[in-house]
């Protein structure tokens, strides 16, 4: 018995040995070599603070297994991501150590966290007084989608290896961050060449000779116009580049973040919000949230005027907002970083009925996008900053095809009417009643999911799709039938889209677009020049404005040491007039003792 009891002991100090040796080894390999225990790390730290993008953010992970139940799921949907040569890495710096990550302006801290930017802090107050919660929000810039895009891409559930397997290519290339690095008067054939450049390294790979490139898709994070500019010799400067008009790009599918409406080529994407979820419990408490918020704003308006009145109908709204203070909210842009603030901006938002949400320099606004999430019925006032026109992936089903279509979500508004004084807003959102406004709001509570993008960082828990899964099934179905040999020069189906056959109504239409690209950059052109000029004559006001006073107090203090000049000759005229009455006096008096002692020495004689 004691035999077998010391037997047993033994046996227990040798287990413990021996996991005493297994646990570090199985803790070594999770966190530096292989992952065990794959989610599990990166859940329990989402709360940390920017994260270095890792290095090799350009190589393509490895491929998802590929066992029965992703063969069938996959089929159609296989994606090769292209593997892009380091100069094309324009976040190569961003690394663990990188003094970059010491300026909270720089690409590495706003593209940190797989592109959502730094995690947005806890608000002072308890619960009730936030409109932020404490989970799935970030300040997240709103250039970031295409690092966003890249992430979720690598955790994409058909990438494939293998680039003959694959139904389209995915190209990770950044041109909105790289168009970053220029302004507006840096010359146009700068701009222009790195694009160029890369456009060139893509269209001399292998699998781009397949189908000339048109099975493959990217992401550009700015406005379809920024990227169609075209340079003259007689204006070499200018706003934007030519990425999409080289020929590489005609053939590729580019989404942006913007389109062009009248092109039916140009797709674009919503940009993204502060609201990355990572559960579907987290989007469905945020929208009981949306549902139940207290809204004492009948409209509110987030933005500023534009230099010398170039955008009137934003002056209209602002000045309406400004003298109806009890019915409208307004976070001016104007001054500091207000509208950079997530609290303040969703705070006003949840808080109000209705959005408005004019055209800025081009049609679309991420404002827009804030407003579906807060749950802020949208106005719109041009075709163009509709979602009908431009989000037509992500806009609902069947929208508009009923007699109350544009008023499921949004309200519409001719911009004319309104400037001409025709309409009042005031009055017209007046008359939406109680009702009305709620089932609007249902609808765009229900558009949430589809607007937002998922935190790509961890493996999301629950069944939803968001604005990325949207967007890959339409990508995925487009490529498909471009590789069945149809022409998707136009989308069948749409009564506003011209037939293919009709080469001059599309020639036409692509000459209307590009004419509208033109004066959108002109007149963003003008608007910077504009502000330049304005601070360049209020530089020269305030110049000529202290020359003056120098000069106006130079004369008033010659004109203070004149008067004491005077003043003193008049006091010393005085003194001497005094003074020389005062020796007349004496001599009178003596020339009077002198006569006198005189006339008495005489009369002695």
């Amino acid at each position: 018995m004691e035999a077998h009891s010391g037997l047993n002991k033994y046996l227990l100090y040798g287990l413990l040995v021996a996991g005493s040796w297994l646990l570090p080894c199985l803790l070594h390999l999770q966190f530096f070599h292989i992952s065990l225990f794959r989610y599990s790390y990166l859940s329990s730290h989402r709360r940390a603070g920017p994260a270095a993008l890792p290095v090799n953010l350009f190589s393509a992970p490895p491929p998802v297994g590929d066992d029965d139940t992703a063969k069938s799921s996959c089929e159609g949907r296989r994606v090769y991501m292209l593997d892009l040569p380091s100069r094309f890495n324009l976040l190569r710096e961003c690394v663990d150590g990188s003094p970059a990550f010491e300026d909270e302006t720089s690409a590495c801290v706003i593209m940190s966290n797989a592109g959502l930017g730094p995690v947005l802090a806890p608000a002072a107050g308890n619960g009730n007084d936030r409109v932020i919660p404490d989970n799935g929000w970030f300040n997240t810039d709103h250039h970031a989608l295409e690092v966003i895009f890249h992430h979720r891409m690598r955790r994409y559930e058909c990438l494939t290896d293998d680039p003959a397997a694959a139904t389209a290519v995915y190209v990770p290339y950044y041109a909105g961050l790289e168009l970053n690095h220029y302004s507006c008067d840096t010359n146009a054939s700068v701009r222009d060449a790195p694009s160029a450049e890369f456009l060139r390294w893509l269209s001399s790979r292998p699998r781009w000779a397949v189908l000339g490139g048109r099975d493959h898709f990217m992401l550009a994070s700015k406005t379809t116009w920024m990227f169609r500019r075209v340079p003259s010799n007689d204006d070499p400067k200018g706003c934007g580049n030519g990425f999409l008009e080289r020929a590489e790009c005609l053939n590729m599918t580019v989404l942006t973040v913007e389109s062009n409406i009248w092109n039916r080529r140009d797709m674009a994407v919503p940009y993204p919000t502060y609201f990355h979820p990572s559960s579907a419990a987290e989007v469905a408490a945020w929208q009981a949230r949306v549902r139940g918020t207290r809204r004492p704003w009948l409209f509110a308006f987030a933005g500023a005027r534009r230099p010398n009145g170039t955008l009137v109908l934003r002056d209209r709204l602002i000045d309406k907002c400004v003298s109806s203070p009890t019915r409208c909210g307004m976070l001016d842009c104007s001054h500091g970083h207000a509208c950079r603030s997530a609290e303040k901006l969703m705070s006003l938002f949840a808080s109000s009925r209705f959005c408005l949400q004019p055209r800025g320099d081009s049609f679309m606004r991420r404002s827009s996008i804030d407003a579906v999430v807060a749950g802020c019925i949208p106005i719109f006032f041009h075709e163009g900053s509709t979602f009908e026109k431009q989000y037509r992936w992500h806009e609902p089903d069947n929208n508009g095809g009923d007699v109350d279509g544009p008023r499921r979500y949004s309200v519409f508004i001719d911009a004319d009417d309104l400037v001409g004084g025709k309409v009042d807003i005031e009055e017209v959102l007046s008359r939406y009643s109680d009702e009305e406004v709620a089932a609007m709001r249902e609808e765009l509570i229900k558009m949430i999911p589809r607007f937002v993008y998922k935190d790509p960082r961890v493996r999301f828990e629950g069944d939803m799709k968001d604005g990325f899964d949207v967007a890959m099934d339409e990508v995925m179905a487009r490529t498909r039938r471009i590789r069945n040999g149809e022409d998707l020069g136009w989308d069948v189906g749409d009564e506003e889209e011209i037939p293919t056959t009709d080469a001059t109504a599309r020639t036409k239409k692509l000459a209307e677009a590009n004419k509208l690209a033109d004066t959108l950059a002109q007149k963003l052109e003008q608007s910077e020049a504009a502000r330049k000029k304005a601070e360049s004559d209020a530089g020269k006001a305030r110049a000529e404005a202290d020359k003056a006073k120098a000069e106006a107090a130079g004369v008033e203090d010659l004109e203070k040491r004149l008067h004491d000049a005077e003043t003193s000759l008049v006091d010393h005229k005085t003194a001497q007039a005094a003074r020389e009455k005062a020796i007349l006096k004496r001599l009178n008096s003596q020339n009077r003792r002198f006569v006198s002692k005189f006339f008495d020495l005489f009369c002695l004689l």
